[in-house]
């Protein structure tokens, strides 16, 4: 019988469904769930001091038991310090651009559930193009990552992989 997570660090592409997963899990494995965006944006889209954003991050890692979603790399030690396991979300450029697309004119100019506080939705070519090229310039990074961490690896590939994992 394995034995059931207590700290989930879930990474991929925007528009991955980091933030979908790590509700599911959070909910199925009684775990409080923490979305970086959200500690990360300040009202308005603006980017939280480093240092603050960092002793957060090692704040909410020190906690006995969660889901943290989003990649902010520049903090993953302290969450891979923490974690029994990563998720990484290998999903299409395709697919994530669309998500985000769709998400994005779905809420613009509100505030998303779950979203940043005082952050409305907005569409930027930056962000658009920064998902259509996440795989082409971040994915290789990323899978390497969650190859360095020592604990439960698992990497999703595609739509399919998702819910048959989120099941159980």
């Amino acid at each position: 019988m394995t034995v059931p997570p207590q700290r989930i660090v879930i990474l991929g592409p925007p528009g991955s469904g980091k933030s979908t997963l790590a509700r599911h899990l959070g909910a199925r494995h009684g775990l409080p769930v923490f979305h970086l965006d959200r500690a990360y944006w300040r009202p308005g889209w603006v980017e939280a001091d480093p240092e603050s954003f960092r002793a957060e991050v090692e704040r909410i890692a020190a906690l006995p038991a969660w889901v943290i979603d989003g990649n902010y790399t520049d903090t993953i030690a302290p969450r891979f310090a923490r974690a029994d396991t990563v998720i990484y979300l290998d999903m299409p450029a395709w697919l994530c651009t669309a998500r985000v697309l769709w998400r994005t004119l779905s809420s613009l100019g509100r505030v998303r559930p779950k979203g940043p506080e005082g952050c409305p939705e907005q569409l930027t070519f930056e962000f658009l193009s920064y998902t259509a090229n996440w795989n082409r310039f971040r994915r290789a990074h990323s899978l390497a990552l969650v190859e360095s961490f020592a604990g439960r690896q698992i990497v999703l590939r595609g739509t399919s992989a998702v819910p048959v994992f989120a099941a159980g």
